[in-house]
């Protein structure tokens, strides 16, 4: 029911989108197309109902006041993408959102979360074929931006130098994690990688010089971990942590991953002995989400915070609608380059990193010292508050 209403009045509020309608521009530039991250997405966006075309309408972006965004949202969660059932599913609901998206004017089409692995290799020449005059983007260059910028800025702030500290990189072997490591090493930190997938560590180990685990119990110590993957395989926890972190500091935290690598549930647990952070993620002073706080509260972000990839998506039609051959790029590869053409588009559209925010919240010290020997008691009102706040959100 609440779902229902919240989409009610955003499409009531949707100024913008009915002054297009009337005047007969197109509904949006831009669609991020995504699967839910979870259960808490599920129940937020969709209660008990299951869109009968497989794809919804999520959170509605304004950037500049005239690009528009959307999120399509396919009736999955990262889960489902597990298998491959799930997979064929989602890419029938991606291909669908696309159509929906293109008839309703779009030019640039993300694809997000986990969609982003659903058409790799000839899938994607394929998707491309079908949608000739669209732009398609994975969002990593823009990711990877921010993600750099937000981590070196976070060591420094916790006091981290080259040569003087140990960070560990969860799911190195991906995009985001490979990136991350060249980013660490050519700074000079030392950097070990973990993840489940034997032959993927013994490349980034051959390809870069470092260290490689599979589990936590053989990384050892280490001052800082940029988790680039969810998987349950390498998952931080409460336990994890515990193994992990130096003696009488703080472990910091940068998390990228979506659904989080340190879950809500099990940062409660540790949060006396954890600095985390946020990564990933784009702020910028023109955007607005339609009906605001309840939206953006929705998403887990914050006022004029986007993820990086709906960012690059923006700017990208920013481009194109200012006359830019934006279409010339393959969006679908991460380069130096395309995070540089990434970097001037942020720069003009106004995009940068956030300050610290840990699930929202702002990171008020990097200080990694305990001054307390046990974790701090959650006061019964904020748990009270939390319970109620998750009820509605």
């Amino acid at each position: 029911m609440l779902a229902r209403i919240w989409r009610f009045f955003v499409a009531i509020f949707d100024w913008r989108t009915m002054a297009r309608k009337i005047t007969g521009q197109p509904v949006v530039d831009a669609v991020f197309v995504t699967n839910m991250r979870d259960a808490v997405d599920r129940k937020r966006y969709l209660g008990g109902w299951h869109p009968s075309e497989g794809h919804f309408n999520g959170p509605r972006y304004w950037l500049n006041g005239f690009i528009g965004g959307r999120t399509r949202a396919l009736d999955v969660v990262t889960e489902d993408l597990m298998t491959s059932s799930g997979r064929r599913k989602a890419r029938e609901q991606f291909v669908a959102a696309t159509r929906w998206a293109q008839k309703n004017g779009a030019k640039v089409i993300l694809l997000a979360a986990a969609t982003k692995r659903l058409f790799e290799n000839s899938r994607a020449a394929e998707l491309i074929k079908e949608f000739p005059d669209l732009v398609f983007t994975i969002g990593d260059n823009g990711t990877m931006l921010l993600l750099r910028q937000e981590t070196l800025r976070a060591l420094e702030m916790a006091g981290f130098k080259p040569g003087f500290c140990r960070i560990a990189v969860l799911g190195p072997y991906g995009f985001l994690g490979e990136m991350m490591i060249r980013a660490l090493c050519v700074v000079g930190y030392d950097v070990i990688g973990a993840g489940p997938n034997s032959g993927g560590l013994a490349r980034v180990a051959k390809e870069f010089g470092i260290t490689t685990c599979k589990t936590f119990s053989e990384m050892g110590r280490v001052d800082a971990v940029v988790t680039c993957t969810h998987s349950k395989h390498i998952r931080l926890t409460a336990e994890n942590i515990k193994l992990i972190r130096r003696e009488g500091k703080k472990l910091l935290v940068i998390d990228v991953a979506e659904p989080s690598n340190l879950r809500y549930e099990e940062y409660q647990k540790c949060e006396g002995v954890v600095i985390r952070q946020d990564a990933g993620n784009a702020y910028a002073p023109g955007l607005k989400y339609v009906l605001g706080a309840i939206s953006y509260r929705m998403f887990r972000l914050t006022k004029g915070v986007t993820f990086g990839c709906f960012a690059e998506a923006l700017s990208i039609a920013t481009a194109l609608k200012r006359g830019e051959d934006a279409k010339v790029v393959d969006w679908l590869t991460v380069s130096d380059r395309n995070m540089e053409l990434v970097a001037e588009m942020f720069a003009r559209d106004g995009f940068r990193i956030p300050s610290p925010r840990c699930f929202g919240k702002s990171v008020r010290s990097f200080d990694l010292e305990i001054k307390q020997a046990t974790i701090s008691v959650r006061s019964a009102w904020r748990v009270a508050w939390e319970k109620l706040a998750s009820f509605f959100f």
